[in-house]
């Protein structure tokens, strides 16, 4: 029988609490900083407005979600479903807003505070949604002529709690 996320309440046996399970969500989020932060580091200034179809989003507007998602992750943990679309601003605030969001998220997961909300939900939702949208900030780079180089990411060097928007140079990029 499989067990999903929604059973675990039922159960009792959710490992959301668990330390290895937060060591992971926590690995996790610097794997998101690591990323975000080459699509952000860099970008030139039209960056931020380019739209590759009318309709579409720009890369601005992906970058006030992602930090709406750690909002909306923090207060999950916390309990509530509390969901705000920000209205975007400029680049450099979204910037330091992710950044900050991202940070407030991985504090909460470090306090040993209860989660809330099964450690699979936060996955599933809010982070495994940051991650789409910065593989869709790396393929808008390239199609507006900025891209980002490639590089071995299981030799990047990335550590827990290393969430901002500063992070190590690339061990091993590619071409």
């Amino acid at each position: 029988m499989i067990q999903r996320s929604g059973d675990y309440a039922a159960t009792g046996s959710s490992p959301s609490g668990s330390e290895a399970t937060r060591a992971f969500l926590r690995h996790t989020l610097a794997t998101v900083a690591y990323r975000a932060s080459k699509c952000v580091r860099g970008a030139p200034p039209s960056f931020a407005g380019f739209r590759v179809s009318e309709g579409g989003r720009t890369p601005v507007e992906i970058l006030a979600h992602m930090g709406d998602l750690f909002e909306w992750a923090l207060w999950m943990a916390k309990g509530k479903n509390k969901w705000r679309a920000a209205t975007p601003s400029p680049w450099d605030q979204e910037a330091q807003r992710f950044f900050t969001t991202l940070q407030q998220f991985d504090a909460h997961l470090a306090s040993g505070a209860p989660l809330e909300h099964p450690a699979e939900q936060l996955f599933q939702a809010p982070i495994a949604d940051a991650l789409t949208h910065i593989g869709q900030l790396a393929m808008l780079r390239r199609l507006a002529g900025a891209p980002i180089r490639g590089e071995n990411y299981a030799a990047a060097d990335i550590a827990i709690g290393v969430v901002g928007a500063e992070q190590p140079p690339a061990r091993q990029e590619f071409g």
